[in-house]
């Protein structure tokens, strides 16, 4: 599959393609001339006495530091040698190759000044798979992710390294097998390659992209959840969500509707059943995952815009033949997008491990307590919920906002920062956290479900049930549980749920923006 970027126009689908991996990058042709122009112009500016940022003078506080033109060039080298200075464990593949990507579309614009042989290289780095090595922390999101795209500049120019089978190897002798001359950087280019919030929005595309599945996956389980525990399905009427309007709450409740339709536990007991209301965490379902999925639609958009943004600093603008110094690689935007991200990722955990304490309840469930048939001797899910509900202590410290945490860097001049990478980073615990809680949830469910045969659920979430059971047998006694937990939290992280839930004809696209 051959993506071409077309200057401001990149898709979340073709994003999505480039984050999976196995695709190629091109440049349209239409691009080159507004690339052409732009380099124009910083050329000129190089040429001339007058002082020109990032081009003849220092950068941040030495801005007033005037650089000769003999040194232009090693100015933009020492920029990258000086900011490769990131500490941590390196950053994904996908989320590199979403760097190289997002990199390579906002200099396609023609407002950074670059030449062509810069994008080129981008791209070609990227189609022959290379992965620069970039180590994950270092960034304050504001003067763009510095640090990271430093490492990542770095490699590009055969002095840095690239991730072979996780580990770094020199960067030269890989561009030389894969026939990639080195970057030289000209005017400005460095600058425009290290400037702007590609690592910081590629961390939360990969975070968006991660959870997609997860999401989904706690819609089927909390359904399910709802067939174990005989809970009703009259709070997903229609009626009720249409009254307040809100999108994500009314999609949500269609959802459960449609997943719950045609189960013979729910006919059961829709008679003779002394239960008034359920529980908020079965109840309040589509107005606790809704609330969610709003703000994730939502984040969504801002990320798309960012992917597509020009955000490095001065911008060419050749119609006048201007640079003009701003801010666009401050990353509040992403920053706050990725602190929405969290407190929706925390509450989908949090509403999850809730369901889970009431399974394991039979004063309110109605199931065997901690749903073992010989409570005493075995503990069956006691310890499980302790497990599920740690995760979503954990998940509310992380899901503190990180751009409220602004520290003043380079000597003042850059005095509010977002945080933004650091926002965008952490979501991948707290995803990995959640998806244990709903691993745990899946077991409980499906364990309640037992004690209700030979009443089935509906079809489609029988077909969850057989899915689960294809690994993991029910639990008649207490066993070493840790490997199911495994084996269920691996099914909701890889998608083989949220399948199941993609199967449902006729309903809203759940990741469609607002």
């Amino acid at each position: 599959m051959n993506i071409s970027i077309q200057p401001g126009l990149l898709s979340l689908e073709q994003l999505q393609a480039v984050h999976a991996g196995g695709v190629s990058l091109s440049l349209p042709e239409d691009a080159r001339a507004s690339i052409r122009s732009s380099a124009e112009v910083v050329q000129r500016a190089a040429d001339s006495d007058a002082p020109v940022y990032g081009v003849n003078t220092g950068f941040g506080k030495l801005a007033n530091h005037h650089i000769s033109k003999e040194q232009a060039a090693t100015l933009q080298l020492n920029l990258i040698r000086s900011h490769s200075a990131g500490v941590g464990e390196p950053l994904r593949p996908e989320v590199v190759r979403l760097m190289l990507a997002l990199k390579a579309a906002s200099l396609s614009r023609g407002h950074s000044g670059v030449r062509e042989v810069v994008v080129e290289t981008l791209i070609r780095v990227h189609n022959a798979g290379l992965i620069p090595y970039v180590p994950a922390q270092g960034s304050a999101g504001a003067s763009g992710d510095l640090a990271p795209l430093a490492h990542m500049t770095l490699a590009l120019l055969g002095e840095g390294e690239m991730l072979v089978d996780g580990k770094p190897a020199p960067a030269a002798a890989l561009l030389q097998q894969a026939g990639i001359a080195p970057l030289t950087p000209g005017a400005k280019e460095g600058l425009a390659l290290i400037n702007g919030t590609q690592t910081s929005t590629a961390l939360a595309l990969h975070a968006h992209f991660s959870f997609e599945p997860v999401l989904e996956a706690a819609l089927v389980i909390g359904a399910l959840t709802v067939d174990a525990a005989r809970g009703s399905d009259g709070p997903f009427d229609s009626r009720i969500h249409a009254l307040r309007g809100q999108q994500g709450q009314i999609d949500v409740a269609q959802y459960y509707r449609a997943l719950l339709a045609g189960s013979e536990i729910r006919k059961s007991h829709l008679a003779g059943d002394d239960r008034v209301q359920d529980p908020y965490s079965m109840r309040c379902q589509p107005q606790v995952v809704g609330a969610c999925l709003d703000q994730l639609r939502h984040a969504s958009v801002v990320l798309l815009r960012e992917a597509n943004a020009v955000t490095d600093n001065p911008l060419v603008f050749t119609e006048d033949r201007a640079m003009i110094s701003g801010g666009n690689f401050h990353a509040e935007p992403v920053a706050l997008a990725a602190d929405g991200m969290a407190l929706a990722i925390a509450e989908v955990g949090a509403i999850a491990e809730r369901r889970i304490a009431m399974l394991i309840d039979s004063s309110v469930s109605r199931l065997p307590p901690f749903l073992t048939s010989d409570a005493g001797l075995h503990s069956g899910f006691m310890i499980a919920h302790i497990t599920a509900a740690s995760l979503a202590s954990e998940n509310k410290s992380l899901a503190h906002p990180a751009s409220v945490d602004s520290l003043p860097t380079s000597a003042n001049q850059e005095d509010h920062v977002s945080m933004a990478t650091f926002a965008a980073r952490r979501l991948q615990a707290m995803i990995d956290n959640t998806a244990h809680i709903l691993g745990i949830e899946l077991l409980a469910a499906a364990q309640g479900i037992e004690f209700l045969r030979p009443l089935k659920t509906s079809a489609v979430l029988e077909q969850v049930h057989a899915l689960l059971r294809l690994g993991t047998a029910p639990m008649a006694q207490d066993r070493y549980l840790a490997p199911d937990i495994a084996r269920a939290t691996n099914i909701v992280r890889d998608g083989t749920v949220a399948r199941v839930l993609r199967t449902l004809p006729q309903l809203p696209m759940l990741w469609k923006p607002v």
